[in-house]
């Protein structure tokens, strides 16, 4: 069959089942995009088969484009392609690259590139200074592989190669550079069968070690599992449940983690690490065996390695159970490693410990009523400001809101800030795949994008993008695709006139703050009308600041089964956020010198190295 470049592209992606090429269009990507035309055989085409073929979808900035691709595939397990033109375009994506990589969620990412005749030459949105055509060197540290096609038949080979780097182990995101030329020049090719070339199998743990760490793990009395993003990119979530059952262990998530777990069980005891929870970070600290799988043990969710406030290990034994070795031992010593996928290692663990004895009968034993002690004190806790009825509203409070509202498999997205920590406290979710944020690249601009992703994933669904109005500014454009495209997300801007996360952590760690409230010349604080805006935009909106409007607000705009945005005007005191429980390594400058010996005594309990 003789193709083009771009239809070779376009034809692979259909073979491959993605539905949706994402992107802004430039002359870098002039042939790409014509050939979307023709795969797609008209807007939102179904084959014969009933399958959604190739349709194409625009955003307003390149880094958008990346981070409805990832949020998708965070959603489904499932990649879409982002495409974009050369130069600024490609470079636009680099956020939304590092976001993907970071969280190890997979995108295909096809960028325009200089013709393979004209390198070196200047050629408009060419970097040459230092490398012909090097715009592809800016992709190599937020890339899990770079290809830069030089001839039409090299890309069969290179299509089918991409899609079995990004899917199989730890997934990530996928860098393919497009020459002009390569795009538009033809040859005789054949497109590979996608589903004879990535690895359907799952990577199991040594026997062996399998049944040392079962062992370890029946005889703990204070065992606790600390259930990562691998748990729900391996779609663990059923084995780590029955384990924990079998076990009696308590359960602790990070970040990508949360929902892994229903956080109504009664062996949920929520996240850990800086920003998470008490009942998490204690438990977490005194167990005597823990379990940690698809977790990378990041300084946020360790509370940067200080001993005793998270993490007490060693004496506590630690089994890490991981598809990356490079992963285990990195942060903490293993007492046994486990180099496997989240589910075939926990199926292998679960029949372990079924061996190893019968199921615990732990809601009778003494450690249970003390995680339920802990998780009630947490919970009384959080009440303060959960059950507030001040007005303006806190964030908690419009969290517990929301949650009463949305059915049990809504899908909520974040980004960084105020927002995405008051989610992870507050907002519980029940479903893995359900709570989606950016994590350990803490991307500005997320939630947005991240939210018409998920909704492409699961048009009947109900989600809520909810982000702070800093966030919200990052990529609010985007508004115009869910309104152009119908797309019923929710958008909730918690508006507090400023980046009062930064606020907090200057407060605290220098006593004055700079540039962090959004404010006039004269001192008065500045916020546009995000309903008005949102309205322009052709959204449903409502703009409101009291606890008892949340409810009816949200669902108003559910009810308009099109794309709604709720500003909600909240609580912008300190103190009135997200509640600190563990400890973040802040270096404090040696002219603050009570503050920087009171930091220098806690950064020496720190156990990295």
């Amino acid at each position: 069959m003789r193709l083009t470049g771009a239809q070779i592209i376009a034809q692979s992606l259909v073979k491959a089942g993605v539905p949706y090429a994402i992107g802004i269009p430039g002359h870098g990507s002039w042939c790409l995009t014509d050939a979307f035309l023709d795969a797609g055989w008209g807007d939102m085409a179904r084959s014969a088969h009933g399958r959604l073929l190739l349709t194409t979808m625009m955003v307003m900035h390149e880094q958008s484009a990346v981070h409805v691709a990832d949020g998708y595939f965070r959603v489904t397990g499932r990649p879409l392609a982002a495409f974009t033109s050369i130069g600024p375009g490609s470079t636009n994506t680099i956020i939304g690259m590092a976001t993907a990589f970071v969280d190890s969620s997979a995108v295909l990412l096809l960028t325009g590139s200089t013709h393979t005749y004209m390198r070196g030459h200047a050629v408009m949105q060419e970097l040459d200074r230092a490398q012909e055509t090097n715009n592809t060197r800016i992709f190599e540290p937020v890339s899990k592989r770079q290809y830069l096609a030089v001839s039409v038949e090299a890309l069969p080979h290179i299509m089918h190669r991409a899609f079995n780097t990004m899917l199989s182990g730890r997934p990530g995101p996928v860098h393919l550079d497009l020459p002009m030329d390569v795009q538009a020049d033809a040859a005789d090719v054949e497109i590979p069968d996608f589903d004879r070339r990535v690895p359907d199998a799952r990577p199991r743990p040594d026997a062996d070690l399998t049944q040392q760490a079962a062992r370890l793990l029946y005889e703990a009395k204070r065992p606790v599992i600390v259930a990562g993003g691998g748990v729900i990119l391996s779609a663990a979530a059923k084995e780590l449940v029955a384990l924990a059952e079998h076990l009696g262990a308590a359960v602790v998530t990070t970040w990508q983690g949360k929902g892994a777990i229903p956080e109504d069980h009664p062996l949920n005891a929520w996240g850990v690490g800086t920003q998470a929870s008490h009942c998490g970070n204690q438990l977490a600290s005194s167990a005597d065996v823990l379990l940690a799988v698809g977790c990378r043990f990041v300084d946020w969710t360790s509370s940067s390695f200080r001993q005793g406030v998270t993490y007490t290990i060693p004496p506590t034994k630690l089994i890490h159970l991981d598809i990356d070795p490079s992963e285990i031992g990195k942060n903490y010593p293993a007492e046994i490693g486990l180099v496997a996928d989240a589910k075939a290692g926990l199926t292998d663990l679960l029949d372990a410990v079924r061996q190893a004895g019968k199921a615990k009968n732990y809601q009778s034993t003494n450690y249970f009523a003390d995680v339920q002690a802990k998780k009630a004190e947490w919970d009384r806790a959080l009440g303060t400001l959960r059950d507030s009825d001040a007005t303006p509203a806190t964030m908690a409070r419009v969290m517990k809101e929301l949650r009463t509202v949305l059915d049990r498999e809504a899908i909520v997205t974040s980004g960084a800030g105020l927002a995405q920590g008051i989610v992870r406290q507050v907002f519980p979710v029940y479903e893995p795949r359900t709570h989606i944020t950016s994590g350990g690249f803490s991307t500005m601009g997320f939630t947005v994008p991240a939210a018409i992703g998920a909704q492409l994933a699961h048009p009947g669904r109900q989600v809520v993008g909810c982000a702070g109005d800093g966030d919200f500014m990052q990529t609010m454009q985007e508004m115009a695709v869910a309104a152009m495209y119908d797309l019923p997300a929710l958008f909730m801007v918690l508006n507090n006139s400023g980046f009062i996360s930064i606020k907090g952590g200057q407060t605290h760690n220098f006593g004055r703050t700079t540039v962090v409230d959004f404010q006039k010349k004269d001192g008065t604080l500045y916020s546009p009308n995000f309903c008005e805006v949102a309205r322009a935009f052709g959204l449903h909106a409502d703009r409101i600041s009291a606890p008892g409007e949340v409810q009816p607000a949200v669902r108003r705009a559910l009810a308009t089964k099109g794309p709604a945005l709720i500003e909600v005007i909240v609580d912008r005191e300190l103190g009135r956020g997200v509640t600190s429980t563990g400890w973040w390594d802040m270096p404090i400058p040696e002219y603050l010198r009570d503050r920087r010996a009171v930091y220098e005594k806690e950064r020496g309990e720190e156990t990295i190295g």
